[in-house]
């Protein structure tokens, strides 16, 4: 078995050198070559035998051949036609075949498959929209181990406080537990990225957050839109306090309510906001627990973010 796999990388990196292929870093391609590096992200992510996984922009196949050894089966997501034909020839003919899936195209674009774990060197472009994609994925999968440039990993498990902490943190921390897992110097890549970079385990709550998502996500934004200010100077921005008014108009309407003509939006904010105590609070300072508890303020005066 190692005297095919050899045969087969020797085979694939002779035919890169010979092409000449060229790296799209427009596509984010840096492919991750120091074998230590790849092994060490393979063995953090205690594949099981039954696994099935995803890898997202398997680039040449590096990881991939090694994942192929431990998972039931690798569905490697590629949207570059010379890569899915370099990972092609990489097994075809060995024992690796026909556990190997190859998705052609651009993964934000398309529905996830089944899978129970995620493992990956993802361009780094789509780093927010794609955790998000996974996050609210259904059914959950079991965890996702991917790497990241350094900066956005650091964001993703900054706690209230930290100078990183934002939006990106406590939404990816209320669906999920984020750990960091190593760091991995430019260097290891070809051709090297400007940005160092991190692997971050990624698990999602199970069961997830009894909270409608899209509503959260409107809280949110308009909290960390100036994370610095308080949330009083937050919600008196001309726009947020359109936004609600018509939003409450509308549930109102849904719900048979009759708005007063002397009806003012601002006074019902202030005063939501005095009730949670929340209104000289800022957003950088603000956990998880904080912002359920004001989302349920403003719920039970009839307002809402969607």
């Amino acid at each position: 078995m190692p005297k095919i796999r050899t045969q087969v990388n020797c085979r694939v990196h002779t035919e890169v050198a010979r092409q000449g292929i060229l790296f799209n870093k427009d596509k984010g391609q840096h492919i991750l070559k120091n074998p230590l590096i790849i092994q060490s992200i393979v063995e953090k992510a205690a594949i099981r035998s039954t696994d099935v996984v995803l890898e997202i922009g398997p680039g040449t196949g590096n990881m991939t051949v090694k994942m192929l050894e431990k998972a039931k089966k690798v569905i490697a997501c590629e949207i570059d036609l010379r890569m899915v034909a370099e990972l092609q020839k990489r097994v075809q003919g060995t024992i690796y075949q026909s556990k190997l899936q190859i998705v052609i195209g651009d993964i934000l674009k398309s529905d996830l498959p089944f899978f129970d774990l995620c493992v990956a060197n993802i361009p780094y472009q789509i780093s927010s929209p794609l955790v998000f994609k996974l996050l609210t994925h259904r059914p959950l999968f079991r965890y996702a181990v991917l790497m990241f440039q350094r900066e956005f990993a650091e964001r993703l498990v900054a706690k209230p406080g930290d100078k990183l902490y934002c939006r990106l943190s406590i939404n990816t921390q209320l669906l999920a537990r984020v750990d960091m897992l190593m760091k991995v110097g430019k260097n290891n890549f070809r051709p090297p990225p400007k940005v160092e970079s991190n692997v971050v385990r990624i698990e999602p709550r199970n069961p997830p957050p009894l909270i409608n998502y899209q509503e959260w996500d409107g809280l949110i934004r308009i909290a960390f839109n100036r994370k610095n200010k308080t949330l009083s100077a937050a919600f008196k921005q001309t726009t947020v306090v359109t936004m609600l008014e018509k939003n409450y108009k509308i549930h109102s309407s849904l719900n048979n309510k009759i708005v007063p003509d002397d009806f003012d939006i601002k006074q019902l904010i202030n005063y939501v906001l005095e009730k949670a105590n929340a209104e000289n609070k800022r957003a950088r300072t603000m956990d998880i627990d904080d912002f359920i508890s004001l989302l349920h303020a403003f719920n039970a005066e009839g307002m809402h973010f969607t």
